[in-house]
């Protein structure tokens, strides 16, 4: 409710006037306290559920899905009763015979989809099973992304908060789920730069490399002693020489 109207006044929102602008239609707005009035609508959904949801099989497709539904309202919908003040015997399909519906716009309300994703190290945006490209200076940073629904194309912008955001990427919308790295030449050209401008030509660190303490692990072991004399440093020295000799009169396993 909601979503159509501020609760506290009734008033419809400024985001559904603009839906119901777009197919033209009047948003009346049920009042408050009016058990009679809503219980109409709740029984004709707890209908639809009860007679047809349950009985519907679970290996159908959407479409035979909708068939069905389509079948059960010609058949048990629209043959209920609505008298009115010149038919007694009005039915739903004969009432809706004379208050035709204007026809659907050929295009959707632009509703736009927004929602928030955080940048990978290599620049990419996870979204709905794809990943595109932002700028490198965003990286593990949280951004933005955003499209109207049936568009071709989505935006990335800088996420910050109630701030205006700044679009830092288009790219065009990939199917969903096909798994599909969208780049930026831009994006892939500053990208390699930055990862030139941290590249170091020093001795890579030995994985292996045995480091003896340094000045400040002497001195902690100082303060530890200090701290509790009654603390030995101890440590067990093993020769290897002993493992050698084993394994040089070793060929076979046992």
């Amino acid at each position: 409710m909601a979503t159509v109207c501020h609760p506290d006044n009734g008033k419809v929102t400024a985001s559904f006037a603009g839906v119901a602008k777009h197919y033209g239609v009047t948003v009346s707005i049920c009042p408050p306290r009016s058990g009679h009035r809503k219980g109409v609508v709740e029984k004709i959904n707890h209908s639809a559920a009860q007679r047809w949801w349950r009985t519907l099989a679970d290996d159908l497709a959407v479409e035979q899905a909708q068939a069905s539904l389509d079948q059960f309202a010609a058949v048990r919908g629209d043959t209920r009763l609505r008298p009115t003040t010149t038919d007694r015997r009005a039915s739903v399909a004969t009432v809706a015979a004379t208050e035709p519906l204007r026809p659907v716009p050929p295009a959707a309300y632009p509703v736009i989809i927004a929602e928030s994703r955080q940048v990978s190290r290599q620049a990419l945006v996870a979204y709905r099973g794809n990943r595109y490209s932002v700028p490198p200076e965003l990286v593990a940073g949280t951004v933005t992304v955003s499209h109207p629904v049936g568009a071709e194309y989505l935006d990335i912008a800088t996420h910050t908060g109630n701030r205006t955001q700044i679009v830092v990427a288009r790219h065009r919308i990939a199917a969903d789920g096909a798994g599909i790295d969208v780049r930026d030449h831009g994006h892939v050209v500053a990208l390699d730069q930055a990862a030139l401008a941290g590249a170091s030509s020093a001795r890579p660190h030995r994985r292996k490399e045995r480091i003896p303490p340094g000045p400040a692990a002497r001195a902690a072991a100082q303060l530890l002693l200090l701290i509790d004399p009654t603390l030995q440093l101890t440590a067990t020295v093993t020769d290897l020489s002993a493992y050698e000799a084993a394994a040089q009169n070793r060929t076979t396993l046992p």
